[in-house]
């Protein structure tokens, strides 16, 4: 039986090492991700001199969105990385960013209502799942015990 309990031991530290140097890779590549969007950014902003004012202010809070929504992933890689768990809030606070983009890329295109519907009923159902996700989180119930 000790046997078993050293092999277990040492296959649990070789996941958790292993699951480490993964993460932190994985966190490198997200950062990179980070700074290559800002300095598309800052190269979009050449539209503003050379197409529509609308269009490309458009572009620009795309651009500014989705740099946001891979900041929300890299809050999620780094809350795993420290607390070993992924946060439910986090993960939704980057769907909520991810679908609030694609409705500012569509936003001077024309939308059947069934399409924005769906997209509010989608906002909707994250915020709620967001607001049970804090309400019933393991910390605040270990506040409470």
């Amino acid at each position: 039986m000790w046997k078993e309990d050293v092999v277990d031991l040492k296959l649990t530290r070789f996941f958790e090492i292993s699951a480490r140097v993964l993460l932190s890779l994985l966190i490198a590549a997200i950062l990179l991700a980070i700074l290559t969007g800002i300095i598309y950014t800052f190269y979009d902003l050449r539209l503003i001199f050379i197409t529509e004012f609308h269009t490309a202010f458009r572009t620009f809070l795309v651009d500014v969105l989705t740099v946001l929504a891979i900041v929300e992933i890299l809050r999620t890689a780094l809350a795993y990385f420290t607390e070993g768990r992924v946060k439910v809030t986090y993960i939704i606070d980057t769907v909520m960013v991810t679908v609030l983009t694609e409705v500012m890329a569509f936003w001077y295109k024309e939308m059947d209502w069934q399409q924005l519907a769906m997209v509010i009923i989608l906002v909707l159902s994250l915020a709620f799942v967001r607001i049970i996700a804090v309400r019933y989180s393991p910390r605040s119930h270990r506040a409470e015990l």
